[in-house]
């Protein structure tokens, strides 16, 4: 019984902890003008909490609405113009999206056929995107779903990480310093209430039409649409910016348990190595997109890199690139690899599981 007591308070303290580390992390990253560092610090306070052996439990609709209202700012910042993007840029998009897709299968089907991970693993794992979906497909193709499941959202936090030193590397200043937030600046309570509905619908209709990435993408669009035709004003407050990326940046770290980092800690070394390649093979793809098309290296890379679209999106949002361009790249892949990979990644799966029939 003495052990119960000290267990049924851990849930309080550890939601304490999480927030305190977070803004201890986050403040520390502010000031080290680090791109997206109100996300980045809830990010990496998730990973040692839950790393260290904690048992917070996220409530899922919380992180849904955060991903509604972080479409809501991305519609504020893109223009409506931005399917002109696509159609503009198509073939651009075109190789640059098909060059990630084939690169990221042939090395999963190169390490497969290697067997240096169980399974058909290493194919799922290494999908450039769409990772709740390749996560709940891996299991009936032989897969281990919880190496699936690292390989996928370890990439998410190397991609967030990698995308501060690109941005350093090349002189990208945040567009945000610490010295200009302002975190309560006066609000318009009706355009944010009619923002707030958009953020808690959208998520809402997208379920109902079981739109893939559609928490993020229907608010995005029909904010976007909304908003140009002058119906309606998007109210996003600082405060609740900071709020919903911390929701972002939990979502991703929780994942990362101490059971589920044990289970993984053997391939480890090489789902990390994995995930080097895959963004090192989006980086190569961002810099063709620099030398070739004259696109700036950090619009490039954000563009082209294999994160999730609302993180990549809290990325652009913090820093001084083309949001227009990334977002316009970011939605034409996610479409793209919703309805390609799996179906590339399955045949390959089969042909694979077939040889190893036949061989036998």
């Amino acid at each position: 019984m003495s052990r119960l007591a000290p267990a049924s308070q851990w849930p309080a303290s550890q939601w304490i902890g999480l927030i305190v580390l977070s803004v201890g992390i986050g403040a520390v990253l502010l000031w080290l003008h680090a791109p997206a560092a109100l996300m980045l610090g809830p990010l990496v306070a998730g990973i040692i909490i839950a790393s260290g052996g904690g048992k917070v439990r996220f409530p899922l609709p919380a992180f849904v609405v955060a991903q509604g209202i972080i479409g809501c700012m991305i519609a504020r910042m893109v223009p409506l113009s931005i399917m002109g993007d696509i159609l503009s840029h198509w073939l651009l998009f075109t190789a640059g999206v098909l060059s990630v897709v084939i690169a990221c299968s042939l090395l999963g089907w190169l390490m497969t056929r290697l067997r240096l991970l169980p399974g058909t693993t290493a194919l799922w794992g290494m999908s450039p995107g769409a990772a709740s979906v390749m996560t709940i497909m891996a299991e009936s193709y032989g897969a281990d779903i919880r190496l699936v499941a690292v390989m996928q959202y370890l990439r998410v936090v190397g991609v967030a990480a990698v995308a501060s030193l690109v941005a350093k590397m090349f002189g990208v200043s945040a567009s945000h310093g610490p010295a200009a937030i302002v975190w309560f600046p006066p609000v318009a309570w009706l355009p944010l209430a009619e923002t707030l509905a958009l953020a808690i619908v959208g998520p809402i209709v997208a379920r109902l039409l079981r739109i893939p990435a559609g928490a993020f993408l229907v608010p995005l669009v029909a904010g976007i649409v909304l908003t140009h035709l002058g119906w309606m004003t998007i109210e996003l407050p600082t405060w609740l910016l900071a709020v919903s990326y911390a929701f972002v940046g939990w979502n991703i770290g929780l994942r990362f348990t101490r059971p589920l980092l044990m289970h993984a800690a053997r391939a480890l070394p090489l789902i990390v190595a994995c995930t080097l390649i895959l963004i090192a093979i989006c980086g190569v793809v961002a810099a063709a997109m620099v030398v070739g098309a004259g696109i700036d290296p950090l619009t490039a890379y954000l563009a082209t890199s294999p994160g999730g679209s609302d993180s990549i999106a809290i990325i652009a949002a913090s820093t001084n690139v083309d949001v227009s361009f990334v977002m316009a790249m970011q939605t034409f892949r996610m479409i793209v690899v919703l309805f390609l990979a799996p179906v590339l990644t399955k045949f390959i799966a089969e042909r694979i599981n077939a040889s190893r029939g036949g061989a036998l």
